[in-house]
């Protein structure tokens, strides 16, 4: 997340909402667990990368699993040169500019180290694809790993475990279904998804939002992922 302005961006805590950590600048937000509450962003400017799932790695200074559900300042993970970036930006006036620049500076900066693990990439997406019946063990076997050191890869790369990383999938699938589906039949969004019983699909539900499904499909916002906190 790189700021355009020049005021602190805050998250709060989930339950009492006061401010527990202020953001400046540049941070860097890894994968989630669980939910956070952040701004609306309203009168807000930012330019947002979002890597895709596993991809980040090569661009971070730690394995991503040392990141999961903290968002730490840009310039320790990613080195000074982040904040450059941010100067950069700031100097551009049309946002096409901006894209452009940072994907060539991007490019420039970590060049050399842009190599894709074959076994991750494969992986993520069997995982995407096949939420709803896909398991761990076959999915090692599939890659030629041991269990131990499949999970050792996985989570460097990705911030967690297959085991995890497919029930965040699982979530955000039913998330897409309850957001765009025109009508919501929550035992087949339940099975879609992966999950072989309510109790389970909605205790997971639960964790990952803060919302049983149906809180969520009462309060969900325009944006997918989103709910406001009255």
């Amino acid at each position: 997340m790189i700021d355009l302005t020049d005021y602190p961006k805050y998250i709060y805590d989930n339950l009492t909402l006061k401010e527990i950590q202020a953001c400046r600048n540049v941070w860097f937000s890894g994968i989630r667990t669980k939910y956070i509450t952040i701004p609306s962003g309203r009168d807000s400017e930012m330019f947002i990368i979002n890597f895709h799932k596993g991809m980040a790695y090569p661009f971070v200074d730690m394995p991503m699993h040392e990141l999961t559900d903290y968002v730490v300042d840009g310039d320790v993970v990613m080195s000074n040169e982040i904040l450059d970036l941010r100067d950069a930006l700031l100097n551009l006036k049309v946002t096409k500019e901006k894209f452009f620049f940072a994907e060539k500076h991007l490019l420039k900066r970590f060049a050399s180290r842009l190599i894709v693990n074959p076994f991750v990439t494969y992986s993520v997406k069997l995982i995407h694809q096949f939420p709803h019946r896909l398991s761990i063990n076959h999915l090692s076997s599939k890659v030629g790993f041991s269990q131990k050191h499949f999970i050792d890869i996985f989570k460097d790369h990705v911030g967690l475990t297959p085991k995890s990383f497919l029930k965040v999938i699982r979530f955000q699938k039913a998330v897409t279904e309850i957001e765009f589906g025109k009508k919501v039949n929550w035992a087949s969004i339940a099975l879609d998804a992966g999950y072989y019983d309510q109790a389970h699909f909605i205790n997971d539900f639960r964790d990952f939002s803060g919302f049983t499904p149906r809180q969520y499909l009462n309060s969900k916002s325009e944006f997918i992922n989103y709910v406001a906190v009255k």
